[in-house]
């Protein structure tokens, strides 16, 4: 299973792109997608999910190419746009029944299927209420239910974890961990967190191009001896931000504990451990 990405550009009108030139391989495994708002993230899934055609480029999957042929993308693919809708009137069952319909998804295992999901995003107690009384949270769940129905062979997720607390989280990502030894997985997201813990592969992109992409170590020695830690005045904030790249800041009696990117620290700073939050604070700064 291979999706090959090449020179894509998308284009809205003569001065903006949406998408610019980009081009990846993507293997087996999770590939996390990281970026700020606005840097093309949404706009590139659309089209690997074959909702938008791109301006110009090609899109493959195993050598298919999905552009001119996008049914073969779209009989093997699990989506969750960052935009899913429910129908408020129906319960979590019949949601499914019918989004399963849609895929073109039945059969005797198919009760069997949807109960398992259920189970699996903790919804079961829930499953026969009207998912228009559900919290955020429950209604993504049942979003990332619909994903997985098909049992599909490229998932792609567009900011998931939006809505979910800490809990259903980490439920989240173990869910992801269990498939992807044997599809794609692309997970979109702004928030590293969600990211650094299962990605094989990471993608950083900001204003429609690719910054970098690699295995989380790759993308790490880009920060290698630039991430420092320093304690200052908690009115001094403003103006070190001015002078440096600010990763994260904590108090501690009265000062300010002040981690930070540069080439060359301040007096008195200590070396630390570079992650890939701070890699990609320096790749997006």
């Amino acid at each position: 299973m291979t999706l090959d990405i090449k020179n894509v550009s998308k284009k809205y009108n003569k001065n903006k792109y949406g998408l610019k030139d980009f081009s990846i391989h993507i293997e087996k495994g999770i590939l996390g997608l990281l970026g700020p708002n606005g840097a093309g993230k949404s706009t590139l899934l659309k089209m690997i999910a074959t909702v938008n055609k791109p301006t110009n480029g090609v899109i493959c999957l195993n050598k298919n190419n999905i552009v001119s042929d996008p049914n073969y993308m779209r009989k093997q693919l699990g989506f969750l746009p960052q935009d899913f809708g429910v129908y408020p009137n129906l319960n979590a069952y019949e949601f499914l029944e019918y989004m399963a319909a849609m895929k073109g998804v039945g059969g005797d295992n198919l009760k069997p299927r949807i109960t398992q999901l259920l189970e699996g995003l903790n919804l079961i107690d829930s499953a026969k209420k009207p998912i228009g009384s559900y919290s955020g949270g429950m209604k993504q769940r049942v979003g990332i239910a619909q994903v997985l129905l098909n049992n599909p062979k490229i998932v792609i997720f567009d900011e998931p974890t939006v809505g979910l607390d800490p809990q259903e989280r980490v439920r989240f990502r173990n869910l992801i961990s269990d498939l992807a030894n044997d599809c794609i997985v692309i997970l979109s997201s702004h928030i590293v967190s969600d990211i650094d813990t299962i990605a094989d592969k990471v993608a950083i992109m900001k204003n429609g191009e690719l910054l970098s992409h690699g295995n989380q170590e790759d993308i790490i020695q880009n920060v290698t001896d630039k991430i420092f830690e320093t304690t200052i005045a908690k009115e001094d904030l403003t103006t070190f931000k001015t002078e440096q790249t600010v990763v994260s800041t904590s108090r501690k009696n009265n000062q300010l504990v002040v981690r930070y990117i540069a080439n060359f620290p301040v007096a008195n700073a200590i070396k630390k451990e570079a992650n890939l939050e701070d890699a990609y604070l320096y790749l997006t700064r």
